[in-house]
């Protein structure tokens, strides 16, 4: 008896971990408004250099969070901002974001068969993937492995994005892959990406 109550408070222990591991939507709202003034009232940002958080992976929203705090990606506002926020803050903001829906963009024909050629196939003769084998042929992103949603993201925002893997300024594991990937692009094949991006949804 005694140790099916042992089993039983370790179960309640565990199950307790795993809600406190999830974000709580109406919690991120409340703490999103500091947000807001760069990222929208709705989580899409009216400057094409600021990301649009809507509709975002709360996982990926919640990990960039802790490399900003760190100081693993840099960007000195965002470092501020996340310096205060507890893990589980970053969980509600996550949360919150990742229920939001992301506004429409356009891709520009100019580069669409360029960005498209890319994103849907890579660049063979680069050894470049193809961008859609991880972040989904409609670029939704893969939540459960933090890879994140592209589509709809601001053209300027993504290129500057894959611009800084490419010069390796974000400083931790999983930006090893871009890095990886970009090192091998040119700034046509970058911008032409971007836009193609930018269409998606």
């Amino acid at each position: 008896m005694k140790k099916l109550i042992q089993l039983a408070l370790i179960g309640s222990v565990l199950i307790s971990q795993g809600l406190m591991a999830q974000g709580d939507i109406e919690a991120g709202k409340a703490k999103a408004a500091a947000c807001a003034a760069c990222h929208g009232a709705d989580g899409n940002s009216m400057n094409p250099a600021w990301p649009k958080l809507a509709g975002q992976g709360a996982k990926y929203i919640a990990t960039q969070l802790k490399h900003f705090k760190s100081g693993a990606r840099k960007n000195a506002l965002m470092q501020g901002q996340a310096m205060a926020l507890s893990a589980q803050d970053m969980q509600d903001l996550g949360a919150y974001y990742a229920s939001l829906t992301t506004s429409p963009n356009a891709a520009n024909p100019d580069t669409l068969e360029l960005g498209q050629a890319i994103y849907r196939g890579g660049i063979m003769k680069k050894n470049v993937a193809a961008c859609m084998a991880c972040h989904s042929p409609d670029g939704v992103g893969n939540p459960s492995a933090a890879f994140p949603k592209l589509a709809g993201q601001h053209a300027d925002y993504t290129e500057a994005q894959l611009k800084s893997y490419r010069a390796n300024e974000r400083d931790y594991d999983s930006a090893k892959i871009m890095s990886g990937v970009t090192e091998r692009m040119t700034d046509e094949e970058i911008r032409a990406v971007a836009e193609y991006i930018a269409g998606l949804h």
